[in-house]
């Protein structure tokens, strides 16, 4: 056996999946065999979702079926709303959601239950009310009164409701379901391995995800689009991305946004989320951000040959639509829930304990000195 140690598991296979696959020879990501470019063109995120959780995209009865069970689901209890209001307002909504999650497992019936129809029907409850979770606390750090989900919505329209009271136009909603279409599941990726590594231990779905969402937080993973945000707020105007870009490649500083641990050629996702970016630019009167973008984009391409990934046309695109920065991770757990709750159950129906081993690196063995002796 080699002891060579693979920092950060990198190239290394630790289990099949059927759910998705990065396919470099036509440099797509697929679902289920679908690449998502003919997703966001052909389907709702609706259908992406019951795609992502079922194998197949559904038919008409299927998806009417889905969407009243989601539809049915999207209330909070009265308790989890009372607490969702008592959270501190300075909370990261990410914290608030992990936690919201972590609450209805308390109320869940069937939290215990890991057989594969229990953990569809957990799974359908913990998509539909996660963005009640996240909209209720949109609203309370503002002050505002709680919006009630609405049964003749769609995931998209409901979403927006819940957080202003309004649906905007239909080609930002598009924009919005794309973005989720795209979020929705990208194979072994760090927070759907926390979850499958949670699983292993045949723990209960809501820890799984609460600990997905965990992983997915960090700048390194989920919350790479809300820092996109932040080094575009420093930037503040075009006239300045030329000068701030090069400058912090020559410092050797991180630009987020960019690079892909399984893209090489760039991430398959960006054409797509940066039409729709593009799209609600346009929409919103946007000149700013539009121009950053292209700058410091062609910058990086030119100097470091690195290419963006969907984080960086996410971020902005998020914000032109109203959202706060630290809401746009958040936002990202609505749509990952549908990936991260598939592997969960893969995981089940082929589990075992995920167990790596580690190479010592410390002391050598030695002996205990008595305290007076030493």
């Amino acid at each position: 056996m080699s002891d060579e140690v693979k920092k950060g598991l990198l190239g290394i296979i630790v289990d099949e999946t059927t759910i998705s696959q990065v396919m470099p020879e036509i440099n797509s990501l697929t679902y289920r065999g679908y690449t998502v470019q003919e997703l966001c063109d052909k389907c709702s995120f609706e259908e992406v979702a019951y795609l992502v959780l079922n194998g197949d995209l559904p038919n008409k009865k299927q998806l009417k079926k889905f969407i009243k069970e989601e539809r049915s689901d999207r209330k909070l209890s009265k308790q989890i709303l009372k607490d969702i209001q008592k959270m501190p307002k300075k909370a990261h909504p990410m914290d608030v959601v992990r936690t919201a999650v972590s609450l209805m497992a308390l109320e869940d019936k069937e939290t215990k239950d890991n057989s594969p129809k229990a953990n569809m029907k957990k799974t359908i409850r913990i998509f539909a009310k996660t963005p009640t979770a996240v909209a209720a606390f949109f609203r309370v750090r503002k002050g505002k009164k709680i919006i009630p989900p609405k049964k003749n919505l769609s995931f998209s329209e409901n979403f927006f409701s819940m957080c202003f009271g309004k649906i905007p136009s239909k080609e930002i909603v598009k924009a919005f379901d794309v973005s989720l279409i795209l979020y929705a599941e990208h194979s072994f990726n760090v927070s759907t391995f926390t979850a499958r590594t949670i699983t292993s231990s045949l723990s209960d779905i809501h820890g799984a995800i609460t600990g997905a969402i965990a992983s997915l937080k960090g700048p390194l993973h989920g919350g790479a689009n809300e820092e996109v945000m932040h080094m575009m707020n420093k930037v503040r105007k075009p006239e300045n991305a030329l000068k701030w870009i090069n400058k912090a490649l020559d410092k050797k500083e991180v630009v987020m946004g960019f690079g892909h641990r399984v893209y090489k050629k760039g991430d398959s996702r960006v054409p797509t989320m940066r039409k729709y970016f593009k799209k609600v630019s346009s929409i919103k009167g946007d000149k700013k951000f539009n121009k950053i973008y292209d700058i410091i984009e062609k910058v990086m391409i030119e100097r470091k040959n690195i290419h963006p990934n969907v984080d960086y046309p996410t971020g902005p695109t998020y914000h032109l639509m109203g959202f706060d920065t630290d809401f746009f991770t958040p936002i990202f757990v609505m749509s990952r829930i549908t990936g991260w709750s598939a592997h969960i159950m893969e995981q089940h129906a082929a589990n075992k304990l995920i167990r790596p081993l580690s190479k010592y690196s410390g002391e050598k063995h030695r002996k205990v000195i008595l305290l007076n002796q030493r």
